[in-house]
């Protein structure tokens, strides 16, 4: 057995990910063909939402976003008026990368860290079609941030990132929580910045919901909550060893209300933190290792399925 195929689907090396551009482009076909659809601008984003570059203000109209109120002008007429946004031609697109322990976990196609790096690689090239600088972070291990590129070599440093961040820390420095890895990359940004969380849903806390509510007010955010089959629904009845190699216990899975406990949590959990992301402003979706990447991070940021003929 080769040594690409021993580690295929354990870690994303950097020519897969460099391969992913050819399926990056069924993405943007996706979006100009709703653009099209729609009689929408030029700027064609999986991202939805409009531009945060300052244009100017008008009487608010009925349907207008209440986040977008003028009220300096406002308050100046006595009449409410909205801002108006142009597209950023300088737009940031973003990328936070969780690499806490939990992440190196798979039963299915490919652990949570690979596919969590699919997706990764694969909304870079995507922004890099629109013209996008690309930034990178990095939660669950020692903290860095790479710095805001164009062009090709800004997508080539955060495939780089990508693939680092998979392997075990070099050194015993104190790992970042997501929170401190959010305001870091917040300093990188500027306003109408795109930012993908790629998540083990056990790094969600109030900390970082806080930072999250920070970056909604000037940015746009999508998560995708990483999970494997295993966690989404429960293996067939037995009594099962695990271990983690220094030591084992036994998981008794045989009986009816055994399965429907361990169902029950992982919904609940991976429910929770879905409802909490939303309610900070973010799209966030459950995506499983043995999803096609593309199929699933269309859905996250279009919310609807890519057909086949896409």
């Amino acid at each position: 057995m080769s040594t690409r195929s021993a580690l295929h689907g354990v870690v994303a090396e950097l020519p897969e990910l460099v391969a992913l551009r050819v399926r990056a482009a069924q993405l943007g076909r996706a979006e100009r063909h709703r653009s099209a659809d729609r009689l929408s601008g030029l700027q064609l984003s999986p991202f939805r939402g409009r531009g945060m570059e300052y244009a100017e203000s008008r009487p608010y109209a009925a349907g207008d976003d209440v986040r977008h109120i003028d009220w300096r002008v406002t308050a100046r007429t006595g009449r409410t008026h909205t801002k108006l946004f142009q597209p950023e031609r300088e737009r940031i697109t973003a990328l936070v990368y969780d690499a806490a322990p939990t992440m190196a976990f798979g039963t299915r196609v490919c652990f949570k860290s690979v596919q969590a790096a699919r997706i990764g690689a694969l909304l870079a090239w995507a922004a890099l079609a629109e013209g996008d600088r690309l930034a990178a972070t990095v939660c669950g291990r020692a903290r860095e941030v790479v710095a805001p590129f164009g062009a090709r070599r800004g997508v080539l440093r955060v495939l780089d990132a990508l693939v680092r961040w998979q392997q075990p820390p070099a050194t015993a420095a104190a790992p970042a929580a997501l929170e401190a890895a959010l305001d870091v990359l917040q300093r990188q940004l500027r306003p109408g910045s795109h930012i993908l969380l790629l998540l083990d849903p056990r790094s969600l806390d109030a900390g970082a919901e806080r930072a999250l509510q920070r970056l909604r007010a000037h940015h746009d955010l999508a998560a995708c909550v990483l999970a494997d089959a295993l966690e989404a629904a429960p293996p067939p009845p037995a009594r099962y060893r695990i271990g983690d190699g220094r030591q084992s216990l036994a998981l008794a899975l045989d009986s009816s209300d055994a399965r429907a406990a361990w169902q029950e949590h992982f919904e609940q959990r991976h429910g929770h933190v879905l409802e909490r992301l939303r309610a900070v402003g973010a799209r966030a979706r459950l995506t499983l290792t043995h999803e096609d990447p593309v199929h699933a991070l269309h859905e996250l940021l279009s919310g609807m399925p890519l057909s086949s003929a896409a």
